[in-house]
């Protein structure tokens, strides 16, 4: 029966000044509105940059990068053991950057628990040949399946099937970039001349676009069968094996332990892409501080209104304790007002917050660049609306505290005599 009580004045002190209570409101839904919105917008835009690299980066690459040799022979004569020896002009070792019994570690690696995948890849630096201009271009060799099975590659094969490069022999996926600079279109036929100096014809069979321009102008695509074809090779041949695991972060670990394990090179997505990573969280860390900020200035536009209100209700306060009141109730008094408004307002804010983003999720966006983008991109993450609404009522609550507690130390006695 007191609850019910203490309910009632309170929402005859909200409705008393209405006026500053749905200003106090409507800050709090402005507050809301904006964090989802930016907090949507700004982690749909992370997962968008770091999909054009990252999606396309495998977890681990494992590849045999040519080195000179550690220890020189002057170094493993005893003769000269003790003394400094130094050499200029170091010669890489007579080595393929092939990757020694490459089949068995891919059933290795597909054996074990961690790995998702692995798709082996081919390097091939090549010469596009237009007329009698040669441009410098690299064609990689991918099996399709697996290319498309673990970095989305049809997304981005922006005309043309992807399925042709496996099914159509001596065919290429073109980068955009350099397509329109040799000017050819969808079953063309285009020349290109190996590291070997051999010249082979080569029909596309569609158009890749990454979303980076200056990859784009130099990468193409071919299948991997068609690249060991070109450098000669057999059919073991390979030069990168890309992995996925189905752990991101144990990829820097398992990184380290597979080049023991193979003795081959390895590089995990941590360290090969470390600034994009950065950006991604120093973006999200903006898009919170801001949102944080904006309720915390709604929250001080709360606690002003309540203080005014308390200076405005003392003889109300007065008479409250003076007919039995305790300074307790009058804080839960308080407490609830500041706690209506920010709930109030908090739901308000996060449909507003939600209509807004799905508005913002339907404005076209149309870039040369990232022709598979059509819209702007949103995240819908629950989190954010949570997070939202635990802010809004802790700075609310907070808000109506400190108010709360100075009515409650009103003593009644100097309210009436002053009166």
């Amino acid at each position: 029966m007191k609850t019910r009580l203490l309910v009632q004045i309170s929402y005859s002190l909200l409705m008393a000044r209405w006026k500053q209570t749905l200003v106090a409101a409507i800050g709090v839904t402005f507050s809301i509105t904006m964090f989802i919105t930016l907090l949507s917008f700004m982690s749909g835009l992370n997962d968008l940059l770091d999909g054009l690299v990252i999606n396309r980066t495998p977890h681990i690459r494992l590849y045999n990068e040519i080195q000179p040799t550690k220890k020189q022979a002057v170094e493993l004569s005893s003769e000269y053991k003790n003394n400094h020896n130094f050499i200029h002009s170091i010669k890489p070792k007579n080595e393929l950057q092939q990757i020694r019994n490459s089949g068995a570690i891919i059933q290795s690696l597909k054996k074990d628990n961690r790995v998702l995948g692995v798709a082996p890849k081919i390097n091939l630096q090549v010469f596009y040949n237009v007329g009698t201009t040669d441009i410098n271009g690299i064609i990689n060799g991918i099996e399709v399946e697996e290319e498309n099975r673990l970095f989305f590659f049809k997304d981005y094969v922006t005309q043309g099937n992807y399925i042709d490069l496996k099914n159509i022999s001596n065919s290429i996926i073109l980068g955009k970039g350099i397509a329109d600079r040799m000017l050819v279109n969808i079953g063309d036929v285009v020349q290109i001349t190996t590291s070997k100096g051999e010249r082979v014809p080569m029909k596309v069979v569609g158009f890749f676009q990454s979303g980076l321009q200056e990859i784009d102008k130099i990468q193409s695509y071919t299948n991997i069968t068609t690249a060991q074809k070109l450098l000669g090779e057999s059919n073991a041949y390979v030069t990168d094996l890309q992995i996925k695991l189905k752990d991101l972060k144990q990829a820097p670990f398992l990184a380290k332990e597979f080049a023991s394990m193979y003795d081959v090179e390895a590089i995990d997505i941590q360290t090969a892409n470390a600034q994009f990573e950065t950006g991604s969280s120093v973006r999200s860390l903006i898009s919170y501080a801001v949102g944080i900020t904006l309720l915390i200035v709604s929250g001080f536009g709360i606690y002003n209104i309540l203080n005014m209100m308390i200076y405005e209700k003392m003889d109300s306060i007065a008479i409250l304790k003076a007919t039995g009141f305790s300074g307790r109730d009058v804080k839960k008094i308080f407490i609830g007002i500041a706690l209506s408004i920010g709930v109030f307002g908090g739901l308000l804010g996060l449909f507003f917050g939600f209509g807004l983003s799905f508005i913002i999720d339907n404005i076209p966006f149309n870039t040369a660049a990232l022709p598979t983008i059509k819209t702007y991109p949103i995240n819908y993450n629950p989190k954010f609306y949570i997070i939202g609404t635990i802010f809004s009522i802790l700075t609310t609550y907070f808000a109506g505290y400190f108010p709360s507690k100075k009515a409650s130390k009103v003593d009644p006695v100097v309210i009436i005599r002053g009166k």
